[in-house]
């Protein structure tokens, strides 16, 4: 008989609604996981959480006092979380700095590195408590690669390296291990609205140019990282930053 890697643990996953955060949740829960869909579309939520035999939290991850009721939410329908995936994230518009709105800004830090400390906060005392546990933060490639009109995102992207590598170093006595995951430009529908909804023009100027590889991640890719670095295979990878990006950073 199979094993699975995820057999029987509790996982939360934000941002779980929809492209990189819902292949995640179909993966984990393949793997054996007890998925709970956490996301500030809670329709989506409820509709992945459906598909995957998991619960649904409605969470805007930016609200810290949220953050805690929907962890204990969890915990009490599931039991405590031993995996946690930080996925929801915030991505305006292309501005120069000079031009980008204070609001833009603050939205996406208190969304992008608030939201992967709000939810880290508040599941690290359960994951000491049931033995330990993993963190996986989906940041991005633009954590080490600047894009032009995108510096609160690179900004913020790049936070969560050092965040990440905090939470290894303050709780690897405690049995949490945190990682991130950097993709490089993926196939979703966020990617396509960038060339007006045209997935074939987000292909060939992302997939054919940016990458060596000749074209765009998928989201089961991504998925597949972050089952590794939730599972036990992974026992001993803490702090480490993982490009998953089609060689993109080697140009």
């Amino acid at each position: 008989m199979d094993t699975k890697l995820l057999d029987g643990q509790v996982a939360i996953v934000t941002g779980g609604g929809s492209g990189i955060g819902q292949a995640i949740c179909e993966s984990f829960a393949r793997e054996g996981a007890q998925v709970a869909v956490l996301d500030l579309d809670g329709d989506a939520a409820a509709t992945v959480a459906a598909g995957v035999g998991g619960i649904a939290v409605t969470l805007d991850v930016s609200d810290s006092a949220a953050c805690a009721v929907a962890v204990a939410q969890v915990a009490d329908r599931l039991g405590p979380p031993c995996i946690l995936v930080c996925s929801a994230a915030y991505f305006a518009a292309r501005v120069p700095v000079a031009e980008l709105a204070e609001e833009v800004w603050e939205r996406t830090m208190q969304v992008n590195i608030g939201g992967h400390f709000n939810m880290a906060k508040h599941c690290i005392p359960r994951m000491i408590a049931a033995g330990g546990g993993s963190i996986v933060h989906i940041s991005s490639i633009m954590a080490r690669v600047a894009n032009h009109g995108q510096t609160a995102y690179c900004a913020s992207k790049g936070a969560i390296t050092m965040l990440s590598k905090g939470i290894a170093l303050d709780y690897a006595d405690k049995g949490i291990r945190s990682n991130t995951i950097q993709p490089g430009g993926i196939a979703t529908q966020g990617m396509a609205d960038l060339y007006g909804g045209d997935m074939e023009e987000a292909e060939r100027v992302w997939g054919r140019v940016m990458h060596p590889v000749g074209r765009l991640g998928r989201v089961e890719e991504i998925a597949d990282a972050a089952v590794f670095l939730a599972s036990d295979r992974a026992s001993f990878v803490t702090g480490i930053d993982l490009p998953v990006e089609g060689g993109y950073s080697i140009r």
